[in-house]
């Protein structure tokens, strides 16, 4: 009989409201994945069956970041992504007894800090982005998110600030919330380097908010995530590379019932920061 192994995890909810416990966006954290390889993180996280889960590969304070960590989906290893990062900063945060941690992921090193203001929500600094034109006929994107094409601003764009992702502005909040992805056209138009579809839908509504839905691939489907970090940190190197300088509040999630809001600053040099509460939800251990 094969040995089992325990491993403690830690169950969190980022981008949450204050006030509502089954806000924001699910996240698990296996504290030490140490022992795993790839192909056991990847089952692992289909397990899980969140949006992502992540695996501390190397402890807090043993090399020149506090920790390694990979982010997997139930189908994919990402390089990069804005709430697991959050959520597994706040689980290192805590074990470490730190207000700033920089964590290793793929995508290179992410300082994340607790914010002063707020001491529940905790500030990830993105990589600096690259920003290329989409170049996608406004009709042919209107079919990735089932909308008109009177309802796209322009032809999309690109975005990579960890993670490259499609960004679709559309003119209005009620065209946001009516989008329907269409996974055959999200293949076909959004489909990046790395081979998977994803596309960002944004619309502006007030002079510092933006409602947003992010679709992805998975299984042949397109499913919709209820806060995604990546994408606002893209979104903000998308404004920042316009002249946007300031902050701004994204709505996310109410279309899955994980109403989410996360926070976006572009600083007066262009960086790109993103933040949100993280709630403690729970912990575990998983036998395998």
């Amino acid at each position: 009989m094969n040995a089992r192994t325990s491993l403690a995890f830690r169950l969190l909810n980022v981008f949450a409201i204050d006030g509502d416990p089954f806000s924001g966006n699910p996240l698990a954290v296996v504290e030490d994945a140490s022992g795993l390889d790839e192909a056991r993180m990847q089952a692992i996280a289909r397990q899980f069956n969140l949006s992502e889960s992540t695996f501390v590969t190397r402890c807090p304070g043993t090399g020149t970041a506090d920790a390694d960590v990979r982010i997997f989906t139930p189908g994919f290893e990402m390089p990069f992504a804005g709430h697991p990062t959050l959520g597994t900063a706040y689980v290192i945060g805590e074990r470490l007894g730190r207000e700033e941690v920089t964590l290793r992921v793929p995508a290179g090193d992410i300082p994340v800090r607790r914010s002063a203001d707020d001491p529940a929500r905790w500030v990830l600094t993105a990589n600096r982005a690259t920003v290329t034109a989409g170049s996608v006929e406004r009709a042919d994107l209107a079919t990735i998110v089932g909308v008109a094409t009177a309802d796209v601003v322009d032809e999309g764009w690109w975005v990579d600030s960890g993670v490259d992702q499609f960004l679709i502005e559309l003119t209005s909040v009620d065209a946001v919330r009516a989008a329907a992805a269409d996974p055959v056209a999200a293949d076909r138009f959004a489909r990046s380097p790395r081979g998977e579809s994803m596309a960002l839908v944004w619309a502006w509504t007030g002079p510092d908010s933006i409602e947003a839905r992010f679709f992805y691939g998975q299984d042949g489907a397109m499913l919709e995530d209820p806060a995604t970090g990546s994408a606002s940190a893209n979104l903000g190197s998308l404004l920042a590379s316009r002249g946007f300088r300031g902050s701004l509040t994204v709505i996310q999630g109410a279309a899955v019932a994980r109403p989410s809001r996360l926070h976006v600053e572009v600083t007066d040099a262009g960086r790109v920061r993103v933040g949100g509460l993280v709630r403690d939800v729970g912990r575990g251990t998983l036998e395998v």
